[in-house]
């Protein structure tokens, strides 16, 4: 049968000659990478690897334009490509290329279809179920080679994985495969979260290993003396899953108690009965050293699930009172659960006929019967996010919550300004009708519509409520312009510096809300300017008076030591005597930021952010140098240095928009830096500010990118 397959690849490779992916790498990798998967990770016969190339080229002879969705470039001569010919190939290849064809004929964004919808459109293409493993193994490498493709590509493979790959995935048992296209998904949908995830994986690892040293030591001579050969491994949680848990949970990541499990893997012979006695032997030795809970007990060896998943589970307490999940398997048990429906007939190498029948019905009913698989099993995207699509198939991200009058405001504020309604899926709604992900929605607009204040019920985004706002709130704008520029011409008159820290103060002790309102109080006469003169005069004086007796504020960053087997050190801004340390200028870290240390040779304790793009390196090659450190129960009195990246659209108005911002919060500007960039239309603001916590950095970053015309806010 190899010879199927060179014979497949030779025809593929005379079609797809000249063709590039989107990095410029020739695109007889992808059909190559997707063969290695169908054959050594999924271990499916020659005549699907054959199926595999085949349809790439069928594809590329029929649109040499876009293939699976990428561009590839023709070749540099423009000749038309060769004829395909498929005489000579098996029936039951050519039905496979056939369903591989109809489904990548399939676009969501064309059909309007949501996911149930494209999984019932797969199984009506799959007359042979093998077809929709192999549209998995295809994905699986598309996700795999994810960062050769351009930005908006992206966007639309990884909803599609969300939304069909990884549900068809878990279905299929393809667990594995599910695992890691959720953890490529959640690695670029939210790469902040999961680098800090991970780079906790990695800063507890030592832990882990510790633990499971401790755990099997009191075992090891039972073990032995009854002769039972085992490999013990550590079954770590996938970040994806662990950011799920503590978003069910509602818990921070050390809360999640299950991130790993000790997994015992037994050796032996695959009689049914001798596998299930050795495992509940070794289920006695465990429940004996430690104590069990029994309510969290799961006998899937006496009754294996569904799908043929057998293994018990069971959690006990350690020594120390730190509960610890246990799986206990054979080696077989082991390779099925590890490898899904597939490894039922692939184990070990061997093919049976029968075997894969048994396997092939099994995928034939788990495509057919979608909703006997639990919703809480399958992936969801993060809850605080929708995605839905404009009319020509263009991402936009959501709130979650968010309604046709969120959207329109995130088209254009022109848009949302005038939205009087809209159709999603076709189908007309009032401007307040919800929206889902997957939703295709279109706006309707009228130019004699204009904004309420119910409006603001039916938006969730800071963003829309703050258009909506302004759009309200457009008269008290132009007063507060006009009370700005009669307190300009009185201070140019009186040569007093009127600054964003005095205008603060005055805000405060006056408990005016906002800098519109205070302004526009001056046009309207509310407020006499001669209180403002008074109030500089005042601050003036007092700062004279400071000067002359010498008396200026310091803070002192040190680290108070708190002994311990943990060795943590309590990071305090006071002057406190103790070990020196300084915040890493590589992230900034700012109080209430999830950070670690690292002892540097000569520069003392380095304080990096969890999330650092540096982190991962750090944790990895030099663990024995990482400090543990936790900040003081309460912010001091010192302020964090942090710069932050703004992307905005060329507005003369939003410099001083911006500065409203900051002037709102508890924090001192630094230093304000405008770089116009001419290809791009936009302004790049870089903003250096110190802040006390990052509670009020929170704060800050949110109220700007709440700022009309801001495309971008990024703490560097």
């Amino acid at each position: 049968m190899a010879d199927l397959v060179t014979k497949a690849r030779e025809t593929a490779l005379q079609v797809l000659q000249g063709l590039q992916r989107s990095d410029g790498s020739p695109f007889i990798g992808h059909p190559d990478a997707v063969a290695r998967i169908v054959d050594d990770e999924l271990g499916l016969p020659d005549e699907c690897v054959a199926a595999v190339y085949l349809h790439e080229a069928s594809i590329a002879q029929s649109t040499a334009a876009a293939i699976q969705n990428e561009k590839p470039q023709q070749p540099s001569s423009s000749l038309p490509l060769p004829t395909l010919s498929l005489e000579g190939f098996p029936k039951d290849v050519l039905t496979i290329v056939d369903g591989l064809n109809k489904i990548s004929s399939i676009k969501p964004k064309d059909t309007r279809l949501e996911a149930e919808n494209y999984k019932k459109l797969i199984v009506q293409y799959s007359t042979d179920p093998r077809v929709a493993v192999i549209k998995i193994a295809d994905r699986l490498e598309v996700m795999r080679s994810l960062s050769i493709f351009p930005k908006s590509s992206r966007e639309q493979k990884i909803l599609e994985t969300l939304m069909l790959y990884i549900p068809l995935a878990h279905q299929l048992g393809l667990y594995n495969i599910k695992r890691e296209l959720e953890d490529i998904y959640f690695r670029y949908a939210d790469p902040e979260q999961y680098r800090a995830i991970t780079n906790k994986l990695k800063a507890s690892e030592p832990d882990r290993e510790r633990l499971m040293k401790e755990f099997i030591e009191p075992l090891k001579q039972k073990l032995s003396d009854e002769g039972i050969k085992y490999k013990l491994k550590i079954r770590t949680k996938t970040a994806y899953s662990i950011y799920r848990k503590m978003q069910v949970q509602k818990v921070p990541f050390e809360g999640v108690f299950d991130v790993f499990a000790i997994r015992f893997i037994i050796d032996c012979g695959q009689d049914p009965k001798e596998e299930k006695d050795l495992c509940w032997k070794v289920y006695s030795y465990v429940t004996e050293e430690y104590e069990p809970d029994t309510k969290r007990l799961r006998d899937w060896i006496s009754t294996p699930r569904p799908n043929g998943y057998e293994s018990l589970h069971i959690t006990v307490k350690n020594k120390r009172g730190a509960y610890v999940e246990v799986q206990i398997r054979t080696k077989r048990m082991d390779y099925e659960a590890e490898n899904g429906a597939a490894a039922h007939w692939a184990y070990k190498g061997i093919r049976h006929e029968q075997s894969m029948d048994r396997w092939l019905e099994s995928v034939r009913y788990a495509l057919e019967h979608p909703s006997e698989t639990k919703p809480e099993d399958l992936p969801e995207p993060p809850k605080q996010e929708i995605f839905v699509f404009t009319p020509t198939g263009e991402l936009r991200i959501l709130n979650a919550g968010a309604s046709v009058l969120d959207f329109a405001f995130n088209i254009h504020t022109n848009v949302g300004v005038h939205c009087t309604g809209g159709r999603i899926n076709g189908k007309a709604v009032p401007i307040k009708e919800k929206l889902k992900t997957g939703d295709t929605v279109e706006i309707l607009t009228g130019k004699n519509q204009h904004p309420n204040r119910s409006w603001l019920d039916w938006v969730v985004s800071s963003k829309a409520r703050t258009k909506i706002k302004q759009e309200l709130d457009a008269e008290e704008r132009k007063l507060a312009k006009d009370g700005r520029e009669i307190l300009d011409r009185r201070l140019k008159n009186w040569k007093l510096e009127w600054n964003d820290t005095l205008q603060m103060e005055f805000m405060k002790a006056h408990k005016t809300s906002s800098v519109l309102s205070l302004y526009a109080s001056i046009a309207k006469e509310e407020l006499d300017v001669n209180e403002i003169k008074a109030f500089i005069l005042q601050k003036m004086e007092e700062a004279a008076s400071r000067e002359h007796s010498g008396d200026a504020p310091t803070v002192d960053h040190s680290l108070s030591y708190s002994a311990g087997s943990d060795e943590i050190l309590v990071i305090n801004a006071r002057n406190v005597k103790g070990l020196d340390y300084k915040l890493a200028k590589c992230c900034n870290p700012v109080f209430g930021d999830d950070v670690f240390g690292f002892v540097t040779r000569t520069d003392g304790i380095k304080i990096h952010r969890i999330s650092c793009p540096n982190a991962a390196q750090l944790l990895e090659k030099y663990p024995y140098r990482i400090q543990k450190v936790v900040w003081q129960d309460s912010a001091a009195s010192g302020d964090f240095q942090v710069t932050l990246s703004i992307s905005a659209e060329r507005e003369q108005a939003i410099i001083p928009q911006v500065m409203d911002v900051i002037n709102a919060f508890r924090t001192s500007l630094r230093s304000f830096n405008v770089n116009e960039n001419s290809k791009t239309g936009t302004y790049e603001i870089n903003v250096r500010l110190l802040v006390p916590s990052n509670t009020e950095l929170d704060k800050v970053i949110s109220q700007l990118a709440a700022i009309r015309h801001i495309i971008k806010v990024k703490r560097v």
